[in-house]
């Protein structure tokens, strides 16, 4: 077999079509399993019940600057999470297994980002063998990319929701005391 290129190592195989999901029990606070999606192929599901407000899983994976995820977003899929303007996750790269978290409107986790490192909390209580969901909220330069979450609140896209139909992002409300 010939050998492969840095390019197709790094860039093309990782994450793609015939990955198959990977939990790494150091990064999973609870006991998850990894199944087939009625959202989008592999999913991560409870395999215990999951009180509100605990810590899940670490999202991780090899720390990368804005020009290796621009190249690495050649893949056909990406698995990327930004932890600051110029750093982002790559997931498919030393992942936890949260990388197949699929997106969903009406969410049970939520993403806490502290000091490059990320780890994704309950929202509210989680039932055993119910998947795990994370709102993407994506932002930037990119197209609206369609939800299949089938939520009652789906909003139909996996971006953030925009502000009176203008390409602005919502600004987060700061509180005033």
């Amino acid at each position: 077999m010939p050998e492969l290129t840095a390019f197709v190592r790094e860039v093309v195989l990782p994450g793609g079509p015939d990955a198959v999901p990977r939990l790494d029990p150091a990064a999973c606070r609870f006991k998850l399993r990894h199944g087939r999606s009625r959202i989008d192929r592999w999913g991560l599901f409870a395999a215990e019940p999951i009180p509100p407000r605990r810590r899940v899983i670490d999202y991780t994976g090899e720390k990368i600057g804005r020009k290796e995820m621009w190249r690495r977003s050649l893949r056909p899929r990406i698995f990327f999470f930004r932890v600051s303007e110029r750093r982002s996750i790559d997931g498919a790269v030393g992942g936890s297994g949260a990388e197949f978290i699929n997106h969903g409107c009406d969410p049970n986790l939520v993403a806490r980002v502290r000091k490059g490192r990320v780890t994704l909390v309950s929202l509210r209580p989680i039932a055993r063998g119910e998947e795990l969901l994370l709102d993407y909220q994506l932002a930037g330069n990119i197209p609206f990319l369609a939800c299949r979450c089938g939520a009652k609140s789906c909003r139909g896209f996996m971006n953030r929701p925009l502000r009176n139909g203008s390409a602005r992002v919502r600004p987060r409300r700061r509180k005033t005391s």
